[in-house]
């Protein structure tokens, strides 16, 4: 599992305009599987998206297709990570 830390590059009035593409691109690996959470930091300087069932490289790859990185909006830092406990709720997580 990898949990994805993304930091805004730019004013949020950039970060908008390019927000629905990302939203579509997020939809996208939602739909497959990829990503299995996602929101926005609070403070708005970023979001988080968590991924699992790809390896860094496909996951580097990936993100690469993100409208937010190729438009310059936002840079990337990537940790994985091997859940060994979860509360009742998120047992599913112990089998990604």
């Amino acid at each position: 599992m990898f949990i994805v830390s993304v930091h805004y590059q730019q004013p949020l009035e950039v970060v908008d305009s390019h927000l629905p593409a990302h939203i579509a691109f997020l939809d996208g690996y939602f739909a497959k599987g990829v990503f299995i959470a996602s929101g926005r930091k609070v403070p708005r300087s970023g979001g988080i998206i968590l991924a699992q069932g790809v390896t860094r490289a496909e996951l580097e790859e990936i993100l690469e297709r993100d409208p937010f990185k190729s438009n310059g909006v936002a840079t990337y830092e990537i940790t994985q990570f091997v859940p060994n406990r979860t509360s009742p709720g998120f047992t599913q997580l112990l089998n990604l």
